[in-house]
Protein backbone atom coordinates (compact mmCIF):
# COMPACT_ATOMS: atom_id res chain seq x y z
CA UNK A 1 0.00 0.00 0.00
CA UNK A 2 2.00 3.14 -0.99
CA UNK A 3 1.06 6.08 1.13
CA UNK A 4 1.67 10.07 0.33
CA UNK A 5 2.34 12.56 3.53
CA UNK A 6 2.72 16.22 2.34
CA UNK A 7 4.67 18.11 4.80
CA UNK A 8 6.45 15.41 5.70
CA UNK A 9 9.70 17.45 6.93
CA UNK A 10 8.09 19.07 9.81
CA UNK A 11 7.21 17.83 13.65
CA UNK A 12 4.26 15.81 12.87
CA UNK A 13 5.13 14.70 9.47
CA UNK A 14 8.79 13.27 10.53
CA UNK A 15 7.37 11.54 13.16
CA UNK A 16 4.22 10.16 10.86
CA UNK A 17 6.89 8.82 8.42
CA UNK A 18 8.71 7.19 10.87
CA UNK A 19 5.54 5.43 12.23
CA UNK A 20 4.21 4.54 8.82
CA UNK A 21 7.61 3.08 7.87
CA UNK A 22 7.30 0.63 11.25
CA UNK A 23 4.02 -0.74 9.51
CA UNK A 24 6.34 -1.67 6.29
CA UNK A 25 4.63 0.90 4.10
CA UNK A 26 5.51 2.45 0.94
CA UNK A 27 6.06 6.23 1.35
CA UNK A 28 6.33 8.79 -0.89
CA UNK A 29 6.68 12.49 0.24
CA UNK A 30 6.09 16.14 -1.37
CA UNK A 31 7.82 19.00 0.25
CA UNK A 32 10.13 21.82 -0.79
CA UNK A 33 11.30 22.97 2.38
CA UNK A 34 14.73 21.58 4.51
CA UNK A 35 14.37 17.83 4.44
CA UNK A 36 16.53 16.67 6.86
CA UNK A 37 13.70 15.14 9.12
CA UNK A 38 13.64 12.62 6.03
CA UNK A 39 17.45 11.78 6.16
CA UNK A 40 18.30 7.99 5.73
CA UNK A 41 14.96 6.85 5.47
CA UNK A 42 13.31 4.80 2.67
CA UNK A 43 10.99 7.13 1.51
CA UNK A 44 10.57 8.21 -2.14
CA UNK A 45 10.58 12.08 -2.20
CA UNK A 46 9.16 14.29 -5.05
CA UNK A 47 9.93 18.40 -4.86
CA UNK A 48 6.89 20.32 -5.27
CA UNK A 49 4.27 22.46 -3.33
CA UNK A 50 0.77 22.22 -2.35
CA UNK A 51 -0.13 25.41 -4.32
CA UNK A 52 1.29 23.51 -7.71
CA UNK A 53 -1.42 21.42 -8.96
CA UNK A 54 0.86 19.96 -11.18
CA UNK A 55 3.08 18.75 -8.68
CA UNK A 56 0.23 17.36 -6.59
CA UNK A 57 -0.78 15.35 -9.16
CA UNK A 58 2.51 13.61 -9.90
CA UNK A 59 2.84 13.16 -6.09
CA UNK A 60 -0.81 11.36 -5.82
CA UNK A 61 -0.50 9.48 -9.00
CA UNK A 62 0.03 5.45 -8.18
CA UNK A 63 -1.21 6.02 -3.88
CA UNK A 64 -3.46 4.56 -2.14
CA UNK A 65 -3.85 6.49 0.60
CA UNK A 66 -2.94 10.54 1.82
CA UNK A 67 -1.84 11.83 4.99
CA UNK A 68 -2.12 15.98 3.66
CA UNK A 69 0.02 17.71 6.78
CA UNK A 70 1.37 20.89 4.60
CA UNK A 71 0.89 23.96 6.15
CA UNK A 72 1.36 27.76 6.49
CA UNK A 73 2.00 27.99 10.47
CA UNK A 74 1.39 32.02 11.52
CA UNK A 75 1.52 33.87 14.38
CA UNK A 76 1.02 37.15 13.62
CA UNK A 77 -1.30 38.61 10.62
CA UNK A 78 1.10 39.64 8.14
CA UNK A 79 1.40 37.25 4.78
CA UNK A 80 -1.70 36.49 4.94
CA UNK A 81 -2.09 36.07 1.17
CA UNK A 82 0.47 33.07 1.22
CA UNK A 83 -1.19 31.21 4.52
CA UNK A 84 -4.46 31.56 2.57
CA UNK A 85 -2.60 30.28 -0.34
CA UNK A 86 -1.27 27.19 1.72
CA UNK A 87 -4.35 26.77 3.79
CA UNK A 88 -6.67 26.95 1.83
CA UNK A 89 -6.34 26.76 -1.93
CA UNK A 90 -3.59 23.44 -1.11
CA UNK A 91 -5.95 21.33 0.30
CA UNK A 92 -8.22 22.31 -2.23
CA UNK A 93 -6.12 21.16 -4.65
CA UNK A 94 -5.22 17.53 -2.82
CA UNK A 95 -9.33 16.96 -2.25
CA UNK A 96 -9.31 17.19 -6.93
CA UNK A 97 -6.36 15.15 -7.34
CA UNK A 98 -7.18 12.68 -4.60
CA UNK A 99 -10.73 12.71 -6.30
CA UNK A 100 -9.76 12.54 -9.40
CA UNK A 101 -6.71 9.46 -8.67
CA UNK A 102 -9.26 7.53 -6.92
CA UNK A 103 -6.98 7.48 -3.65
CA UNK A 104 -9.22 5.15 -1.03
CA UNK A 105 -8.63 7.57 2.11
CA UNK A 106 -7.83 10.98 2.85
CA UNK A 107 -6.35 12.17 6.40
CA UNK A 108 -6.68 16.09 6.23
CA UNK A 109 -4.35 17.20 9.35
CA UNK A 110 -6.23 20.73 10.53
CA UNK A 111 -6.01 22.38 14.09
CA UNK A 112 -7.51 23.05 17.11
CA UNK A 113 -7.39 26.88 16.07
CA UNK A 114 -9.83 25.85 13.29
CA UNK A 115 -12.06 25.69 16.49
CA UNK A 116 -14.09 29.05 17.24
CA UNK A 117 -12.40 29.79 20.66
CA UNK A 118 -15.84 31.40 21.94
CA UNK A 119 -17.45 30.94 24.41
CA UNK A 120 -14.06 30.37 25.86
CA UNK A 121 -15.77 28.74 29.12
CA UNK A 122 -17.81 25.88 27.83
CA UNK A 123 -16.00 22.31 26.27
CA UNK A 124 -14.66 22.13 23.07
CA UNK A 125 -15.75 19.44 20.86
CA UNK A 126 -16.06 18.34 17.33
CA UNK A 127 -19.87 20.19 17.04
CA UNK A 128 -17.52 23.51 18.35
CA UNK A 129 -18.15 25.71 14.69
CA UNK A 130 -15.36 26.90 12.61
CA UNK A 131 -12.89 29.84 13.07
CA UNK A 132 -14.54 31.96 10.41
CA UNK A 133 -15.17 35.25 12.18
CA UNK A 134 -13.35 37.84 10.97
CA UNK A 135 -11.78 39.07 13.71
CA UNK A 136 -9.91 36.30 14.39
CA UNK A 137 -6.54 35.33 13.16
CA UNK A 138 -5.60 34.65 9.71
CA UNK A 139 -4.41 30.69 10.34
CA UNK A 140 -7.37 29.77 12.37
CA UNK A 141 -9.71 31.30 9.99
CA UNK A 142 -7.62 29.45 6.93
CA UNK A 143 -7.28 26.47 8.74
CA UNK A 144 -11.34 26.24 9.11
CA UNK A 145 -11.43 27.14 5.63
CA UNK A 146 -9.35 24.27 4.67
CA UNK A 147 -11.67 21.89 6.53
CA UNK A 148 -14.85 22.84 4.62
CA UNK A 149 -12.43 21.92 1.30
CA UNK A 150 -12.62 19.05 2.52
CA UNK A 151 -15.88 18.63 3.41
CA UNK A 152 -16.62 19.58 0.01
CA UNK A 153 -14.96 16.79 -1.27
CA UNK A 154 -16.67 14.08 0.95
CA UNK A 155 -20.06 15.45 -0.04
CA UNK A 156 -18.72 14.68 -3.96
CA UNK A 157 -17.60 11.16 -3.13
CA UNK A 158 -14.31 11.19 -1.19
CA UNK A 159 -13.38 9.36 1.72
CA UNK A 160 -11.67 11.55 4.01
CA UNK A 161 -11.38 12.30 7.99
CA UNK A 162 -10.09 15.55 9.69
CA UNK A 163 -7.68 15.41 12.68
CA UNK A 164 -7.58 18.55 14.71
CA UNK A 165 -4.02 18.27 17.18
CA UNK A 166 -3.68 21.08 19.93
CA UNK A 167 0.30 22.28 20.53
CA UNK A 168 2.88 19.84 19.57
CA UNK A 169 5.49 19.36 21.67
CA UNK A 170 7.66 16.05 21.26
CA UNK A 171 11.08 14.62 19.77
CA UNK A 172 12.08 14.54 15.43
CA UNK A 173 11.66 17.90 16.05
CA UNK A 174 14.26 18.75 13.49
CA UNK A 175 13.65 22.74 12.42
CA UNK A 176 13.03 23.51 15.51
CA UNK A 177 9.08 23.96 15.52
CA UNK A 178 8.09 27.39 18.08
CA UNK A 179 7.66 25.13 20.61
CA UNK A 180 10.86 23.53 20.03
CA UNK A 181 12.69 26.49 20.09
CA UNK A 182 11.00 27.57 23.42
CA UNK A 183 12.10 24.45 25.15
CA UNK A 184 15.82 24.88 24.13
CA UNK A 185 15.71 28.86 24.85
CA UNK A 186 14.91 27.55 28.17
CA UNK A 187 17.51 25.12 28.73
CA UNK A 188 20.03 27.96 27.14
CA UNK A 189 18.45 30.75 29.08
CA UNK A 190 17.28 32.52 26.59
CA UNK A 191 14.23 33.80 27.99
CA UNK A 192 14.34 36.48 30.78
CA UNK A 193 10.81 35.18 31.57
CA UNK A 194 7.25 33.63 30.69
CA UNK A 195 4.28 35.00 30.24
CA UNK A 196 0.87 34.48 31.76
CA UNK A 197 -1.36 32.01 30.29
CA UNK A 198 -1.19 28.25 28.60
CA UNK A 199 -2.56 26.18 26.03
CA UNK A 200 -3.53 22.56 25.75
CA UNK A 201 -0.48 20.33 24.87
CA UNK A 202 0.18 17.34 23.53
CA UNK A 203 2.71 14.69 22.27
CA UNK A 204 3.38 14.10 18.86
CA UNK A 205 3.69 10.58 18.82
CA UNK A 206 -0.02 10.47 20.19
CA UNK A 207 -1.11 12.67 17.42
CA UNK A 208 0.14 10.10 14.79
CA UNK A 209 -0.98 7.35 16.40
CA UNK A 210 -4.57 9.58 16.84
CA UNK A 211 -4.22 9.57 12.74
CA UNK A 212 -3.42 6.33 11.89
CA UNK A 213 -5.96 5.17 13.98
CA UNK A 214 -8.44 7.81 11.68
CA UNK A 215 -7.20 6.38 8.77
CA UNK A 216 -8.18 2.74 9.96
CA UNK A 217 -11.81 3.43 12.31
CA UNK A 218 -12.64 7.20 11.42
CA UNK A 219 -15.53 7.55 9.60
CA UNK A 220 -16.00 9.23 6.42
CA UNK A 221 -16.68 12.83 7.18
CA UNK A 222 -15.88 12.70 11.26
CA UNK A 223 -13.74 15.35 13.00
CA UNK A 224 -11.49 14.01 15.81
CA UNK A 225 -9.81 16.34 18.68
CA UNK A 226 -6.32 14.90 19.12
CA UNK A 227 -6.09 17.26 22.70
CA UNK A 228 -3.74 16.40 25.66
CA UNK A 229 -4.02 18.37 28.78
CA UNK A 230 -4.34 22.34 29.25
CA UNK A 231 -1.01 23.66 31.45
CA UNK A 232 0.42 27.19 32.06
CA UNK A 233 3.60 28.08 30.49
CA UNK A 234 4.67 28.62 33.68
CA UNK A 235 4.30 25.03 34.78
CA UNK A 236 5.15 23.81 31.11
CA UNK A 237 8.18 25.61 32.12
CA UNK A 238 8.86 23.94 35.51
CA UNK A 239 7.85 20.46 33.96
CA UNK A 240 10.95 21.40 31.37
CA UNK A 241 13.31 22.37 34.52
CA UNK A 242 12.42 19.43 36.45
CA UNK A 243 13.73 17.26 33.04
CA UNK A 244 16.77 19.17 32.27
CA UNK A 245 17.85 20.43 35.63
CA UNK A 246 17.61 23.67 34.23
CA UNK A 247 16.19 26.42 36.79
CA UNK A 248 12.70 28.15 35.16
CA UNK A 249 12.82 32.19 34.81
CA UNK A 250 10.46 33.36 37.70
CA UNK A 251 9.62 36.45 35.82
CA UNK A 252 6.00 36.05 34.92
CA UNK A 253 4.63 38.61 32.77
CA UNK A 254 0.67 39.46 33.40
CA UNK A 255 -0.75 39.65 29.96
CA UNK A 256 -1.71 43.03 29.91
CA UNK A 257 1.92 44.20 30.19
CA UNK A 258 2.96 41.36 27.37
CA UNK A 259 0.31 42.48 24.92
CA UNK A 260 2.10 46.10 25.02
CA UNK A 261 5.30 44.90 24.50
CA UNK A 262 4.02 42.71 21.69
CA UNK A 263 4.07 45.19 18.66
CA UNK A 264 7.53 46.31 19.64
CA UNK A 265 8.94 42.68 19.60
CA UNK A 266 7.04 41.91 16.21
CA UNK A 267 9.10 45.41 14.63
CA UNK A 268 12.46 44.29 16.78
CA UNK A 269 12.42 40.81 15.28
CA UNK A 270 11.39 42.20 11.62
CA UNK A 271 14.36 44.66 11.82
CA UNK A 272 16.72 41.44 12.65
CA UNK A 273 15.07 39.40 10.56
CA UNK A 274 14.27 36.68 12.81
CA UNK A 275 10.47 35.05 13.07
CA UNK A 276 9.23 36.91 16.28
CA UNK A 277 8.30 34.65 19.45
CA UNK A 278 5.65 36.73 21.34
CA UNK A 279 3.07 38.49 18.60
CA UNK A 280 -0.10 39.70 19.78
CA UNK A 281 -1.77 36.44 17.84
CA UNK A 282 0.36 33.93 20.04
CA UNK A 283 -0.54 36.07 23.22
CA UNK A 284 -4.31 35.38 22.12
CA UNK A 285 -3.87 31.90 21.11
CA UNK A 286 -2.64 31.16 24.83
CA UNK A 287 -5.61 32.75 26.53
CA UNK A 288 -8.00 30.45 24.41
CA UNK A 289 -9.02 26.91 23.80
CA UNK A 290 -8.64 25.64 27.54
CA UNK A 291 -11.14 23.02 27.43
CA UNK A 292 -11.06 20.45 25.14
CA UNK A 293 -12.26 17.17 24.55
CA UNK A 294 -10.96 14.00 23.28
CA UNK A 295 -13.60 11.60 24.11
CA UNK A 296 -14.81 11.54 20.57
CA UNK A 297 -11.16 9.89 19.58
CA UNK A 298 -11.02 7.78 22.93
CA UNK A 299 -14.09 5.97 22.01
CA UNK A 300 -13.54 5.77 18.67
CA UNK A 301 -9.87 5.60 18.03
CA UNK A 302 -8.70 4.63 21.31
CA UNK A 303 -6.57 7.58 21.58
CA UNK A 304 -5.02 7.85 25.35
CA UNK A 305 -2.12 10.92 25.29
CA UNK A 306 0.16 10.54 27.77
CA UNK A 307 1.84 12.45 30.50
CA UNK A 308 3.30 15.68 29.66
CA UNK A 309 6.42 14.50 31.37
CA UNK A 310 6.80 11.77 29.82
CA UNK A 311 6.56 14.08 26.70
CA UNK A 312 9.09 16.31 28.00
CA UNK A 313 11.92 13.72 29.09
CA UNK A 314 11.57 12.60 25.88
CA UNK A 315 11.83 15.65 23.81
CA UNK A 316 14.92 16.64 25.58
CA UNK A 317 16.28 13.04 25.31
CA UNK A 318 15.92 13.15 21.41
CA UNK A 319 17.42 17.08 21.37
CA UNK A 320 20.64 15.82 23.49
CA UNK A 321 20.75 12.67 21.07
CA UNK A 322 20.78 14.93 17.96
CA UNK A 323 23.27 17.56 19.42
CA UNK A 324 20.93 20.53 19.70
CA UNK A 325 21.20 21.02 23.36
CA UNK A 326 23.91 23.68 23.66
CA UNK A 327 24.18 25.01 27.04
Amino acid sequence: MKTLVTGASGHVGANLVRALLDEGREIRTLGHYDDKALDNLDVEQIKGDVTDYSSIEKAIDGVDHVFHLAAKISISNSNSARVHETNVHGPRNVVKACMEHNVKRLVHFSSIHARNPHPKNEMIDETRPGSFDDGLPTYDRTKALGELEVLKGVEQGLDAVIVCPTSVLGPYDYKPSYMGRTLLELFQHKLPGLVKGGFNWVDVRDIVFGAMQAEKLGRTGEKYLLSGEWRSFSDLAKCAQEVSGVKAPSFVSPMWLARIGAPFAENFARLIKQDPRYTSVSLRALRNHRLVSHDKATAELGYNPRPLIETMQDTYEWFRSSGMLKA
